[in-house]
């Protein structure tokens, strides 16, 4: 039998077991792995085939077009799903919303596999496709969120950067899986085979980690923080009516019920607005941008995103270890910094199309403005937020950033580029403009390592414990050092 887990979060809550953790972590980086796998299938057949066989056009440049904004379809209906499934998260809890997403986000992925295309039925291929990447991303739209939420709030305290770094490894796998299998597509199969038939491949594929994803969580135990919610009786949260009856005796929920919201939701949104632009540019747009414009084989857009996603396991969970050691402030206005000094050389060294460069530079930036923010995204959004609320504003944060950043970012890049003749620099400048809303949220919020997730209310300053940022705001309220609070 394996030992209680010994650092969870003070406050009475359920312990688990490193089993339990394990469980979790595992649930949490498959469904992650199938989200993005969903979604870099079809940004990679948007690139290559989708333009082809749904969006036929005389104009490479407007198919290609097309193909985006129906990606971006798919972004519309993650609010909604953000919203509807994280008050029900919120409510009665993590495990039965996990349940949900993941079935039907693989349920809708499986199903584009089957799609005819518009030569077979017309103009009712793409709606058909336009359907199922809505219903795609209803699910998702508190998948990630609600993995982030149920690791964190699982991970002992002084190792949460670490232990939620497994989310955005899971992302990292899921790109890499949807990669390789288009790589292997595209190497051993003629364009005409893949074309025809062989696209079908890598959508049908995806149901065997659904149903592995959806078997593993039937038996998951529920977060042992939203069980030890001073608003949570029976599993469930109080009514509106029960909360204002246990407000009038208990200080901690009549203040959580009157604290206004905003604050810690606005820092959340371009937390994730500059993160999830940068994941559209260079993740979707860039792999169209070598592919349709630089005219390289489809091996190259292929292989820098393999290549890149093998070297994110290495740095993602270094830079989640790095913010369990000097704060997740600090490594986020150091990795923004950085991807925002980076943008117009790593482009412009793609655009030179030596093969070389176009690796080198994708690698860095992809590294930089990508994994490196999503390693710290899913733990210090989930740190920002209070636990009453915590699953619905993060989902809501992400998904409307998401449908901002990520679903109209590839289509007005394309356009950029299509109007200024193929140029490099307008993507270079699209992901400076992310890198920048990343860092001017980091600069103002308050730290958030290690804070006690059973406290109800949005982050404040001072309630931190680890990291610079940490220090100088315990300092400044007069408060003790994060080195002399006991962590249980």
């Amino acid at each position: 039998m394996t030992a209680p887990h010994a650092d969870a979060p003070p406050g009475g809550v359920a312990q688990r077991t490193t089993k339990d953790l394990a469980k979790a972590a595992v649930s949490g980086w498959l469904g992650t792995a199938l989200e993005f796998m969903d979604f870099q299938l079809y940004s990679l057949a948007a690139a290559l085939v989708f333009k082809d066989i749904f969006f036929p056009s005389d104009a490479p440049g407007m198919a290609i077009i097309l193909a985006m904004a129906t990606y971006a379809t798919g972004y519309l209906s993650r609010p909604l799903g953000a919203w509807y499934f994280g008050r029900l998260g919120d409510r009665v809890g993590r495990t039965k919303v996990l349940f949900y997403t993941i079935a039907l986000m693989g349920i809708a992925t499986t199903a584009i596999g089957l799609l005819p295309t518009y030569h077979q039925v017309g103009i009712l291929a793409p709606i058909l496709l336009v359907v199922l990447r809505l219903a795609q991303g209803f699910g998702a739209g508190a998948e990630i969120a609600g993995s982030s939420v149920m690791l964190t709030e699982y991970a002992p305290r002084r190792n949460r950067g670490l232990v939620g770094s497994l989310v955005a490894l899971g992302t990292n796998s899921g790109t890499l899986g949807a990669s390789a299998i288009w790589g292997v597509l595209v190497a051993t199969l003629s364009t005409q085979a893949v074309i025809e038939w062989g696209w079908r491949i890598p959508f049908i594929a995806s149901s065997l980690i659904m149903l592995f994803a959806v078997w593993l969580r039937r038996n998951l135990k529920e977060s042992p923080v939203f069980e030890g919610r001073a608003d949570v009786v029976d599993g469930e949260a109080l009514s509106r009516e029960q909360l204002d009856e246990a407000a009038k005796h208990d200080n901690v929920l009549a203040e959580a019920m009157h604290e206004r919201k905003g604050r810690a939701f606005f820092e959340g949104f371009f937390l994730r607005f500059g993160q999830a632009g940068n994941s559209g540019m260079v993740q979707t747009y860039l792999i169209s941008y070598i592919t349709a414009v630089l005219l390289l084989a489809p091996s190259v857009g292929t292989g820098v995103v393999i290549t890149s996603s093998l070297v994110g396991f290495v740095t993602v969970p270094f830079i989640g270890w790095l913010s369990d050691k000097v704060g997740r402030k600090l490594m986020y206005i150091v990795m923004s910094s950085i991807a925002l000094l980076l943008a117009g050389p790593m482009i412009y060294m793609i655009a030179t199309k030596n093969v070389n460069s176009v690796f080198a530079g994708y690698i860095i930036i992809h590294q930089t403005s990508v994994l490196a923010l999503a390693s710290l995204e899913n733990n210090t959004m989930s740190e920002l937020f209070g636990a009453r609320a915590r699953l619905t504003q993060l989902a809501l944060a992400k998904e409307l950033a998401a449908i901002v950043a990520t679903g109209i970012g590839p289509v007005v890049a394309a356009a950029l580029v299509v109007g200024t003749g193929g140029s490099w620099w307008p993507i270079a400048i699209m992901i400076g403009f992310f890198s920048i809303c990343s860092l001017g949220a980091a600069i103002v919020m308050p730290e958030t390592a290690g804070r006690d997730l059973t406290v109800l209310n949005d982050a404040r300053p001072g309630e931190a414990i680890i990291g610079p940022f940490a220090r100088k705001e315990r300092a400044r309220l007069g408060l003790p050092a994060p080195e002399e609070v006991r962590v249980n």
